[in-house]
Parts: structure tokens; sequence; C-alpha cells
């Protein structure tokens, strides 16, 4: 039966690849119940802990199969009809249309050939469950019966946080333009923002959305046409906190931009936190904090979480009704979570940060952009080198970067975060600020130029520009 505190958005999914039979199941997580063994050596320790994170990370669906699956019944949805599920099913083809990835590691040969061939048919449910089996889908397991049927489905954190590379660009088959340096199928680039995946639209491929329905007040249809609403790269966190679909009124430097803007926020990076205080756009906590948040309330994990400013009925009214800020005393055995997030932690502050692709800036004018950085342009003062952030309490108020508070009214310091800048090159599909409002870097600093009143001449913009484009962690 399901937790009343258990459901809410983030997404399922599926792909595809025809002809394979290793099954897959909830299995490949680790057991939770069997003991560490802790190497005295520090160095052999954190590597096991690296090794330990990186599949909880990958793999660990923390039981939250018996959401998407059980509840949810979105893996009637990935069979369709024809294979015993409802529907038209979910095709390969629009699999990769909703930004769901493939581990081309995790292919036979003989499927890479057949794929390079054009020999696997996209059109086909069946490749996708095929594929699921071969556990080839980034961030997805499928859980299978004995008889080969999906049972279940359940996500991982890489669902929202990782991409394949650009090493088969044939293989998109057209049906997105993926983020730039990142194709469909190809190796794993594990913590990257999949800005090219449509949570929503997944999430609102499920047949019964009564938990949602439910908790927010609304009937599915209402529910289907938010989710919908997100598009690509993009998921709200706070929908089932506070019940706010939808922005009335983006501001930037006192100017009215946007009305009714759905609430959902970029998917941001998971790397480059390191000496990082506070994550995620407005601060919530800590990378330990925000990792429970995430796979108690929204991947709907089997865990205890605590946070009593959930309990705020005025500012979070969903989640003071509904006990978010304190989820079941359950006993440890029975935690799936609790236990994975020092490794899981441990794992993110190991990324190395992605290198700029060679010739993608123009140095000579990166090195002007420095001086500028630091300089007249002011990014200094917050985007603190090499973290690019504030160190300590990396907070501001919305008046201070001259935006409105909106997303900033839905965390509880009320404030936005100094993001971390380095990489920036790897999460510049869908546009900058917490919810894409400005298009391209030339847009946001044309609004600090405007903000902070920096009289930036032209060639110093480019400049300036030209610099973000080279930050590294």
């Amino acid at each position: 039966m399901l937790r009343p505190t258990q459901w809410l958005v983030v997404t399922g999914g599926i792909l595809w690849i025809a002809t394979a039979t290793l099954a897959v199941s909830g299995a490949r997580q680790e057991n939770h119940k069997k003991p560490k063994m802790i190497d005295q050596d520090p160095v052999k320790n954190a590597t096991a802990k690296v090794e330990r994170g990186r599949h909880t990370f990958r793999f660990d669906t923390f039981g939250d199969q018996a959401f998407w699956g059980d509840t949810l019944k979105l893996h009637q949805a990935i069979e369709g009809a024809a294979l015993g599920g409802v529907g038209p099913g979910v095709s390969p083809r629009t699999a990769l249309a909703v930004g769901l990835k493939v581990d081309i590691d995790a292919l036979p040969d003989e499927i890479r050939g057949r794929l390079a061939r054009g020999a696997i048919s996209l059109d086909n449910p069946a490749v996708t469950l095929a594929l699921l089996k071969l556990n080839a889908v980034l961030g997805v397991t499928g859980v299978f019966n004995s008889s080969g049927s999906l049972q279940s489905v359940g996500i991982q954190c890489a669902l929202c946080h990782s991409t394949v590379d650009n090493s088969n660009p044939s293989l998109c088959v057209g049906a997105i333009v993926p983020n730039p340096g990142t194709g469909c199928i190809g190796h794993r680039l594990d913590a990257w923002s999949n800005r090219d995946l449509n949570v929503g639209a997944i999430v609102a491929l499920a047949p019964d959305l009564t938990a949602f329905s439910t908790v927010l007040g609304v009937d599915q249809t209402t529910v289907r046409k938010v989710l919908q609403s997100w598009g690509p790269g993009k998921f709200d966190a706070e929908l089932i906190l506070d019940g706010k679909a939808s922005n009335p009124q983006q501001v930037s430097d006192g100017v009215v931009t946007r009305t009714n803007v759905p609430g959902a926020t970029l998917i941001p990076p998971a790397f480059g936190l390191g000496g990082v205080n506070l994550h995620t756009w407005t601060g919530w906590g800590s990378v330990p904090h925000w990792n429970a948040f995430v796979a108690n309330l929204e991947m709907h994990g089997v865990g205890r979480f605590f946070d009593p400013r959930l309990e705020n009925a005025a500012q979070f009214p969903i989640a003071a009704a509904h006990g978010f800020g304190d989820l079941p005393h359950i006993i440890p055995d029975d935690d799936l979570i609790t236990s994975k997030l020092s490794d899981l932690q441990f794992y993110q502050l190991a990324i190395p940060s992605p290198q700029p692709p060679a010739g993608s800036f123009d140095q000579a004018a990166a090195m002007r952009g420095d001086e500028l950085f630091s300089g007249k342009a002011k990014c200094n003062s917050c985007h603190v080198e090499p973290s690019w952030t504030d160190p300590g309490w990396n907070l501001h108020t919305p008046a201070e970067i001259c935006i409105d508070a909106f997303q900033a009214n839905r965390a509880p310091d009320l404030r936005y975060r100094t993001s971390p800048i380095g990489a920036i090159f790897t999460h510049t599909k869908g546009g900058f600020y917490h919810d894409g409002r400005f298009a391209t870097l030339t847009a946001v600093v044309d609004h600090y130029n405007t903000c902070m009143n920096l009289n930036l001449a032209p060639g110093e913009k480019g400049d300036l520009i030209q610099y973000l484009l080279s930050l590294t962690f």
C-alpha cells in the first residue's frame, strides 16, 4: 500500500533494442543489509566509497518501483496493449523524442551492429522492452516477470542527471536535436544535466495519476496539463509542496517579460559541487540533504526524511498537510536510502569537471574576459573562483539580482543561490537562470549590465562571454 507521503514527479522511461534476453529487476540494487567492509587505508576506503556511490547513482531505485509501477502503472503505458499493457506503447522513437538516453556499453556487439545497419525497428514497443532487459536506458530499471513481461519500472538519479556523449550521432534518428556535445546513444556522462529529457511528458503517460490528483486536489486531466507544460529539461520539485503550477509574472530588471510561466525549473548538473554550501537553485540544503529529499519525496523511494521547515503551512500547504517534513519512522533494515547517502555524495564530489571542447572559445578574448570578470564586471564578487559560488552562505535576495521572487518564495530561505558556473558549456540548452528566462549568455550579461549598472561596452561583453565558456571546476 502506498504511503501517504509517497508520490510525485520525476520520471520513469524506457527505450529500445531488440532480441535481448537478460532480465533485470530490483535485484540490481545493492543489498542494503550487507555490512560494508571498511579498509583502514583512507585512499582504498575512498575508492570503495566512489565505486559504491557510482553504483547507487546509476542503478539504485531505492525501491521506488512500487510507486512508478504499482501505483502509477507507468509500465503498462510502456508495454502498450499489444504486449499486455494499455495504449499504443512506447516505441524507441517515442522514447528518444522525450530525451531518454541509451548506454552503448550495455549493448552486445551484435546489437550495436544491427543498429548501425538500421536493422532494428525503432517503432516497436517490444524493442523498448528488450532494451530495458539489457539495463541500457540511463536512469531506468525494468522489473520483469518470469514470463518476460514487464511487471514494474523504477528510476535512478541518473535519469535526470546523466546523458551520453555524441560518439554515435547517426543513431539519434532525427528524433531530437541533443544538447550540444551529447547524443542519444553513447557512453555515459554522469552528472550532466539531461536538458533533452521531458520529465513531465513521460509522467503524463502513466495510466493512473490518482496519487497526484488526490494530493493536489485537482482532477487527472489538470495534472496531465501541468506536467505537459514543463517542457524538455525541466522539473518542478516544489509542486507537491505548495501546489503552485505557474509563475503569474516573470520579471527581469523591473519589466514583466512573460506571464503564467510553468513553475518547473531547469535540471542542473550534479558535478562541480565540491566546496559548495547550499544545493539547488534556491539553496534548500547541502548535497546529502537534497539527495535525501529527492530520493524520498520525488523518486518515492523507501526511506526516512526529516525537514521541519516543510511544516510551514503558509508556505508549503500540501507538504504540511501530508507530513512530508517527517516521513515515517521505519526500522533501519527497511530504509533503502539513508545508508547510501554518504557514498552517493562522495561519488558526486569526485566526478571531474568536463573540459570545454577544443576551439569552443576564443582564448585571447577569454584572457581579456578574465580581467573583466574580477574587475569591471564584478562577477567574482559572488561567483568566486574556483568554486564559482559564494564561499559560505551562498544565497541572495531576488532584489539583489533584479528578478521576481516566485521561485525563491518556494524555498525556506526566500532567496536564490549563486549557481556554480564552471563547465557551463554542458548545460546551455534551455537557457540560463533557474527557469531558462535568458536564452543566451549574451542575454545574461546584458541583464547584469543593466542590473548592476556596469556600463560594459559591446566588446567587453563579448570577451566576458568567452571567458565564461572557458571555465571549469
